[in-house]
């Protein structure tokens, strides 16, 4: 095809809230579209199609997605008056769970598609090319809306072209979707679907791809990325290019150790995993790969047996604290992360005390916390015991100022340390480079840009709420390199 016959570039613009599972499925599906045409732009004025991909975890989580809607029901017919055409779609979970509200209220939309799905999308786009719009732009779905929110029967892995656009220097590779574990508060297994594992053959490939395309850190996502067992595939260097399967799945543990023989890999992470499938060995992976950072998301959701009970959480808060001693005997300067849910229905002013108790004895780098808010359809919902939104707050806050405590108290100990940092970028000010502590700490320097793409080591000169800054303790070094200088501290900063 010559220049002058070359159909112009059709613009793609998503916007993404949630997880990071929910920044790899938008990227996904950017690189779906691509064949089309379409390429991504940074804003939806003048797109020809956007993309809402959604979560549903957050409190009104479905009012902003009609918030967005409502703005973006305007830029539509903005284009339509112009002679123009804009396809919008709803994806995600909020899609899924509330596909036939969103039609009902926002008529305008095109397409809704759940997680599970977009890999059908260029079908979607085509049957929505097809059927245009509807009274000028205004109402462009209606009844002959296209939506897409069964779980299909094929993986949509197996379907999904090569990644195509580069992440950067630490990328995201979903390996596992789905949950199977149907806590009482959580939508998850209703949006996602039931536990799915890639086969390993499949993550490896695309692991070299994105180390192909720079990457330095390979971040493994799932909504319970450590009850992953894949088709494993025979040992051995560049097993898993065309080789056979092997006769057994695969744990996490092996998938990690096979990642860790990818030339020009770094650093190795994972989340978000559930304390009942951490087996002995990923514990034991914790100890032999020291590419495997020393940080691990593990949420714990409460320190009640009663309410981790009632939440069907499937372990005990003694439970969480002897795999907690596993994980620190495997790795000594072991930092942990967790999530915490105050309010649950039921939940007493013991049972909180409970959680505190546990909060205390554990010491956490950093947490996630929240307020319970009912999920239609979940077990809790309609639970007796809903705690007051006043008592949610009193006690939200209180644990907050306990976490928030122990993260001052952890980033004060990294002060005078000397840290590998992966430097992935430029700082805020100039002649400043940025990048990640192991412990996910963002590290702020004054250094050539010419180590970014590096793993350096830094002298800790100062912490900050939610960072530290220190000296790199070399000059430059060509970007994918980790030059060795001075010996760095292996303890957790705490």
């Amino acid at each position: 095809m010559s220049g002058s016959e070359r159909v112009a570039p059709k613009r793609l613009h998503v916007i993404t809230w949630g997880c990071q599972m929910n920044v790899y499925d938008s990227r996904r599906m950017a690189d779906v579209l691509a064949p089309l045409g379409y390429v991504p732009v940074a804003a939806a004025d003048n797109a020809d199609m956007v993309i809402l991909n959604t979560c549903h975890i957050r409190d009104r989580a479905a009012e902003k997605v009609f918030s967005e809607l409502g703005r973006l029901r305007l830029l539509k017919a903005a284009r339509a008056a112009s002679g123009g055409r804009m396809i919008l779609a709803v994806a995600g979970c909020v899609a899924q769970a509330e596909g036939a509200e969103i039609l009902a209220r926002a008529p305008f939309v095109d397409i809704v598609l759940g997680p599970q799905t977009y890999h059908r999308l260029p079908e979607m786009v085509a049957r929505a090319a097809a059927k245009g719009d509807v009274a000028g732009g205004d109402i462009g779905a209606g009844p002959g809306a296209i939506i897409e929110t069964d779980f299909p029967p094929e993986q949509k892995f197996d379907f999904l072209p090569e990644a195509s656009a580069p992440q950067g220097l630490s990328a995201f590779l979903t390996i596992q979707e789905g949950c199977d574990k149907f806590c009482s508060f959580c939508v998850v297994p209703y949006t996602r679907g039931a536990e799915m594992s890639r086969p390993a053959a499949s993550v490896l490939a695309e692991a070299r791809k994105l180390v192909g395309q720079g990457a330095r850190e390979i971040v493994l996502l799932g909504q319970n990325v450590n009850a992953w067992h894949g088709a494993g595939v025979s040992t051995g260097a560049g097993a898993w290019q065309g080789a056979a399967p092997d006769r057994g799945s695969w744990g996490l543990g092996r998938l990690l150790r096979a990642m860790a023989e990818i030339p020009g890999v770094v650093r190795l992470r994972y989340t978000t995993s559930h304390p009942g499938d951490m087996d002995d060995d990923l514990i034991a992976a914790h100890s032999d790969l020291p590419m495997l950072m020393p940080f691990l998301h593990l949420p714990v959701q409460s320190g009640s047996d009663r309410v981790l009970t009632a939440m069907h959480r499937r372990h005990s808060a003694s439970d969480y604290l002897r795999l907690v001693e596993r994980l620190r005997a495997a790795r000594p300067d072991l930092a942990l992360s967790s999530d915490f849910i105050v309010g649950h229905p039921g939940e007493t002013d013991a049972d909180f005390a409970d959680t505190l108790a546990l909060v205390r004895a554990v010491g956490f780098a950093q947490a996630f916390s929240f307020k319970y808010s009912p999920r239609p359809g979940t077990p809790a919902a309609g639970a007796p015991g809903q705690v007051p939104e006043a008592e949610k707050d009193r006690r939200l806050h209180e644990l907050q100022a306990v976490l928030r405590e122990q993260q001052a108290r952890f980033n004060a100990g990294c002060v005078g340390l000397t840290l590998p940092v992966l430097f992935t970028g430029a700082g805020r000010h100039p002649g400043q480079i940025v990048g990640r502590s192991p412990f996910l700490q963002p590290v702020h320097v004054t250094g050539s840009a010419s180590l970014i793409g590096s793993e350096v080591p830094v002298h800790i000169a100062a912490a900050h709420t939610n960072s530290l800054a220190g000296t790199t303790l070399v000059g430059t070094a060509p970007a994918g390199t980790s030059p060795a200088a001075t010996p760095i501290e292996e303890r957790a900063c705490a």
